[in-house]
């Protein structure tokens, strides 16, 4: 099994909707905000390729709502999904599966796109898996949630008789272990993945960022902030006990990290590009 990230853009969010109950005096130190409070943030996804199949973690935003839509949320950088993996020396077409961990916008969005033809897949070869669960909250959103589940990124999926359920089909990666949490959002999953003697977990909304490897700072966005605490906690003591990588989807600078207890609690022990540390 090999991994690489693939970049597709940054994107910006408010700096103190990231970091919920956290003081800006200590968070704007680690993502500095711009004059309306809002930070950079990347959307990063991680590609498998194991055996003959080759899975893409997450999609991204996409290109496809309108203008007004991309105006709350800043887009930009060279780099988008499709390029990307083209860079990476791949089509949409090779693609076999995508991981989708939740189906906020920020995460699905480059999954479906506009054709002459309407709303498609944009990787017709692949099977689409998603938490049962989780689609079904996805589809019938609460108000806190609504504006982040978005049907034209989700309903052509289903419509196209690609998707799967991770909890009810039969995942067809042996060296990836499955994560349901239910902190940021209803059974978010995320994929623990074995390569070679290393452990690499792609942490999603979890852990957005190594800013936020300490505790406390959660994101306003979680629908259950203390429950993904608890979850954090869980998965970062056996991170640390067992020397894993961690891949953070958000993370304007750093790609992964491995992390240690220390007398503040677990931090950051090395970080950089997720080759450097497996």
């Amino acid at each position: 099994m090999t991994l690489q990230t693939i970049d597709t853009g940054f994107f910006k969010l408010d700096g103190g909707a990231m970091f919920g109950v956290v003081p800006k005096t200590l968070w704007n130190k680690f993502n500095p905000a711009d004059e309306r409070n809002l930070c950079t943030w990347a959307m990063r996804c991680l590609l498998v390729e194991d055996g003959n199949r080759l899975l893409l973690v997450d999609t991204g935003m996409g290109d496809k709502q309108e203008a007004r839509f991309f105006s709350f949320y800043e887009p930009h950088g060279e780099a988008s999904l499709v390029t990307s993996l083209h860079q990476a020396g791949y089509s949409e077409t090779d693609v076999t599966d995508v991981l989708l961990t939740h189906l906020h916008f920020d995460h699905v969005g480059g999954a479906v796109r506009r054709t002459n033809g309407g709303l498609r897949p944009t990787f017709p070869a692949a099977t689409y898996w998603s938490h049962s669960a989780h689609w079904q909250w996805a589809m019938h959103p609460n108000p806190r949630e609504k504006a982040s589940f978005l049907k034209e990124n989700i309903e052509p999926i289903q419509e196209s008789g690609q998707l799967r359920f991770l909890d009810q089909d039969s995942f067809p990666f042996s060296g990836i272990q499955l994560l349901p949490v239910d902190g940021h959002t209803e059974k978010m999953t995320l994929p623990i993945l074995k390569v070679g003697e290393r452990t690499v977990a792609y942490v999603a909304d979890l852990i957005p960022s190594s800013a936020h490897i300490p505790l406390a700072w959660v994101m306003s966005y979680d629908v259950r902030p203390l429950q993904a605490i608890e979850e954090k906690a869980r998965l970062l003591q056996q991170a640390a006990d067992e020397n894993w990588v961690l891949v953070f989807e958000h993370d304007p600078v750093v790609e992964a990290a491995t992390v240690e207890m220390t007398e503040k609690g677990i931090r950051i022990r090395d970080k950089g590009p997720l080759a450097s540390l497996i």
